[in-house]
């Protein structure tokens, strides 16, 4: 087992959780107007909606690796430059990040939850990242690939977990702190930039 790598796949996540976007704004937005438990709820959901996805490339991506390298091969080609192009839609995009609470419905807590998880189990984007993401991760020689594959999505689920609470429980904090400096989008935006770029390299560059 290779503990670097997972060092490393923890460290991406990080840095991708930590980035502004859609499920972590409607995050910090459910939280600022109805309250933590609310985003909390919403966080749950949107979790919760992961497993779905970790299944479908741990079964999909490991037949695959088994079948045909070569086919694998052109998987982590096209996971690379997927990636790659999500770089470029953030480059093109505006650094700004819009808190309008004014599009905040009230919703419960058990609404919310289902909501965060329909969210995520429909979206296919989020298929399509975890088949671009994991495959360079993978980092045991011995280990099933199957394993490996629930193994790095339940870290990924556990650090998004952590830090997207995070963002719900500090949401008044976060939010003054956005409106106050300008830049941060600029910087987040960059931020999301070099990490995908990044991935995309080191995914091409592992075995």
């Amino acid at each position: 087992m290779n503990i670097e790598i997972l060092i490393g796949f923890i460290t991406a996540t990080s840095l991708l959780a930590i980035s502004p976007g859609p499920d972590n704004i409607y995050v910090l937005m459910q939280s600022i107007v109805n309250g933590r438990k609310y985003g909390i709820a919403t966080v749950v959901g949107l979790i919760t909606g992961c497993i779905i996805h970790t299944t479908v490339v741990a079964f999909g991506a490991a037949t695959i690796l088994k079948e045909n390298k070569d086919i694998f091969f052109v998987i982590k080609l096209l996971g690379a430059l997927y990636l790659v192009y999500l770089a470029y839609t953030v480059f093109k995009s505006s650094g700004d990040i819009e808190l309008g609470s004014d599009a905040v419905p009230k919703k419960s807590v058990f609404q919310l939850f289902k909501q965060g998880f329909i969210m995520n189990v429909l979206n296919p984007k989020v298929t399509i990242f975890f088949l671009s993401f994991f495959p360079g991760f993978l980092f045991s020689d011995t280990m099933s690939e199957v394993v490996q594959f629930y193994i790095l999505g339940g870290l990924f689920m556990l650090v998004s977990f952590i830090i997207f609470s995070s963002f719900a429980l500090l949401a008044g904090t976060i939010s003054e702190t956005i409106k106050k400096n300008k830049n941060i989008g600029t910087y987040m935006k960059w931020l999301q930039i070099v990490v995908f770029v990044g991935i995309a390299v080191y995914i091409m560059l592992t075995d």
